[in-house]
């Protein structure tokens, strides 16, 4: 990325804390449950839910893209957190 580039990470992030436990139900539970009836795929979407759960938070990430040298850095919750837009400028 030249410098003045902007750099824009779309990805799933961690939702409000109120919305977490049907999240997580959500994610563990039923996505499986649907991949292994749809595609006949249960690991696939049982390793989706869980490589979300390791992915850092908002802040982590933010922080992340400082120390890569980027400024201005920023970031919006989009579906309530469960997916983020990280927006920064790379100097």
């Amino acid at each position: 990325l030249k410098p003045g580039g902007k750099l824009l990470v779309l990805e799933f992030s961690k939702p409000w804390e109120p919305l977490r436990g049907a999240y997580d139900l959500y994610s563990f539970q039923v996505l499986p449950r649907l991949g292994k009836l749809v595609a006949g795929d249960a690991q696939s979407y049982q390793y989706l839910a869980e490589s979300i759960r390791m992915h850092p938070d908002q802040e982590t990430l933010a922080g992340m893209m400082r120390e890569a040298g980027f400024g201005h850095v920023d970031w919006h919750n989009l579906t309530a957190g469960v997916v983020a837009l990280h927006i920064g400028q790379k100097f």
